[in-house]
């Protein structure tokens, strides 16, 4: 094999190697997507149950990296708290050592009947679910096959001179160290660069003890990913991206004397003949070591990255969005979750900015004018961005249910804005009347009072009808006659106001307000109805 074909089968062969090992976590990811959310859902600051989520997360799409990307995601988002995430990240690198065991199984011969049976859940199979599981069966056979390949590129070099002296020169902690993080920095994946150190060990060009510094740096490397990704999150989101590097530049730093003092590398060879194996077991001693001893020091952990991350966030703006962020996309099941908290956020502001509205109305408050005013940018801001976000969303692979429910949303978030469209027009009707303003007859004040009260009931209702998911025939049924009701009202109210504009019982000037607020609270209800069957829709009813 010359040079050139060298060159390529290895950039082939890692090609490969990279696309299945997404493959692999992409299926798994979507297979266990729910269930993922379920645990994150469940987590606490209890450390061990921190470590085990991170350790499942992290085995399941088969990238540190993306797990802690995920946890700055969630930080960002509101989701996790830093003393939570800690955990997490330590169980993370404990959970990316599964590659490089299943690496080191010899399990080769099975990567053609893997690509074979995963083709046929793939092209055969209509459920989702059998071909998100071919996708993971389809990807280890690319898997596989890569790091033959990659192998079998490499055999040549342990007869190279020049190769045999740059490899003796990585046995120095510094420079080892150093090009194992590039290494790792440049192919964003540890999984993979440990990958290639146990092709190399496969061919026999190295050995643990040459490549074991190395070993340690690519731990640092994969770091980078993390680092990069928390640019432009809060100060939670970098801090994270800094534990993850203070636990893999602490664990070297151990390390380093260890393996200098004590025969560790000879310890590992000890345990297997087998030198992809060998690389395989010191990865993961590292990473299970370093965990049980910095476990009890997570809190120090968590003061010495606030401390290189200094500052504090500012109060939550309203002007952004709380609990949504890019990086969640890449769990659609967590994404689902979230932007629904961000729906039920905005739905809160739109139900309080129509509350404010109508107390404004009866009596008025320049303070309260200029929240409603806020409150409706705000809404308008959610309901650009959120809608951006939902079309991402739906462009995902979601479970069907969570697509329907996906869908639904674009029509809430579009009535919610539009009540909050009705509570700036009933405010503006305020401003209208002035400070002098003539007042309406005690009979009109209470017709307006009994239809704040009947629209208002319909929007508590509804809202939380949407958001409890659990679409019920008789509560439809019950809001739906609501409704009815209020259009039925609202025709008898204006006949009334006309009888009382005859008899000089109000003013003309405050007639068309008072027929005004009328639609405006009409139209409420109408967008609040809407919301309710969005939940019919949503559960395919």
């Amino acid at each position: 094999m010359n040079v050139q074909q060298m060159v390529l089968s290895l950039a082939g062969g890692l090609g490969l190697f990279l696309f299945g090992m997404k493959l692999m976590g992409e299926g798994l990811e979507t297979v266990a997507g729910s269930r993922l959310k379920k645990l994150l859902e469940k987590i606490t600051s209890h450390p061990l149950l921190g470590v085990l989520v991170g350790l499942v997360v992290t085995g399941a799409i088969q990238s540190s990296s993306a797990t802690t990307v995920m946890v700055v995601g969630f930080l960002n988002a509101g989701l996790l708290k830093l003393e939570q995430a800690v955990y997490i990240i330590m169980g993370a690198n404990i959970g990316t050592t599964v590659t490089s065991f299943l690496i080191g199984l010899n399990i080769n011969d099975l990567a053609l009947v893997a690509l074979f049976l995963g083709v046929v859940l793939i092209m055969f199979f209509k459920k989702k679910l059998a071909q998100h599981i071919g996708m993971v069966v389809v990807g280890f056979g690319i898997l596989f096959t890569g790091m033959d390949m990659m192998s079998g590129a490499m055999e040549p070099l342990k007869e190279i001179a020049w190769f045999r002296d740059m490899m003796a020169s990585f046995s120095n902690p510094v420079l080892g160290i150093l090009m194992g993080a590039l290494l790792t920095a440049i192919i964003q994946s540890s999984s993979a660069s440990v990958g290639i150190l146990q092709a190399l060990a496969a061919s026999g060009a190295v050995n643990l003890g040459g490549v074991i510094y190395i070993l340690f740096g690519q731990n640092i490397g994969t770091c980078v990913t993390a680092l990069l990704a928390s640019i432009g999150t809060n100060r939670a989101g970098k801090r994270a991206a800094m534990i993850h590097l203070l636990f893999n530049v602490i664990g070297t730093l151990i390390f380093i004397p260890v393996t200098m003092f004590v025969p560790y590398v000879q310890w590992i060879e000890a345990l297997t003949g087998d030198p992809k194996m060998q690389i395989s077991y010191a990865h993961i001693v590292f990473n299970i070591v370093v965990t049980v001893l910095l476990l009890p020091f997570a809190k120090y952990l968590v003061k010495l990255a606030t401390r290189l991350v200094p500052g504090r966030d500012s109060e939550y703006e309203e002007m952004r969005l709380h609990y949504l962020d890019e990086r969640i996309l890449h769990t659609p099941a967590i994404a689902v979750a979230q932007v629904l908290k961000e729906v039920e956020r905005m739905a809160q502001i739109a139900r309080n900015n129509f509350n404010l509205s109508m107390e404004t109305f009866f009596k008025p408050s320049p303070d309260k004018v200029q929240q409603i005013k806020q409150n409706e940018q705000v809404l308008n801001y959610l309901n650009h961005n959120i809608t951006g976000y939902l079309v991402k969303i739906h462009a995902l692979d979601l479970l069907e249910a969570d697509s329907r429910r996906v869908g639904s949303l674009f029509h809430v978030v579009n009535d919610l804005e539009r009540i909050g469209d009705h509570a700036e027009n009933i405010e503006e009707y305020s401003q209208a009347l002035g400070g002098d303003r003539p007042p309406f007859s005690e009979d009109a004040m209470a017709e307006v009072k009994d239809m704040w009260s009947r629209t208002l009931k319909i929007v508590d209702e509804s809202i939380g009808f949407f958001l409890k998911n659990e679409p019920d025939q008789t509560v439809r049924d019950d809001i739906a006659s609501q409704e009815d009701e209020i259009d039925e009202l609202v025709v008898a109210l204006r006949e009334h106001h006309v009888q009382r504009l005859s008899k000089m019982e109000c003013f003309p000037e405050t007639g068309m307000i008072f027929v005004d607020i009328l639609t405006d609270l009409e139209r409420v209800s109408d967008h609040a109805t809407n919301i309710m069957y969005a939940a019919f829709d949503a559960d395919g009813a």
